[in-house]
């Protein structure tokens, strides 16, 4: 479930980030879509930041590190 929900946000913001690069390579003089497109794919990393921080906080995902204990 909470690897479903990262997932999910993940290609959120690619494709965010993809719909920004779109309006900024057209040149249609419209920045207010890019400039709204990016703007939710900082605040859609924020979130997603901020999930991984409380699920870690409320013992449901655990860090590893690379080498084992």
């Amino acid at each position: 479930m909470i690897r479903a929900l990262i997932i999910v946000l993940l290609l959120a913001i690619i494709a965010s980030l993809g719909s920004g690069l779109y309006h900024m390579v057209s040149a249609r003089g419209d920045s207010t879509r890019m400039v709204r497109s990016l703007a939710w794919r900082v605040a859609l990393s924020a979130t997603l930041f901020l999930l991984i921080l409380l699920f870690w906080r409320l013992g449901l995902i655990e860090p590893h590190g690379i080498l084992p204990r």
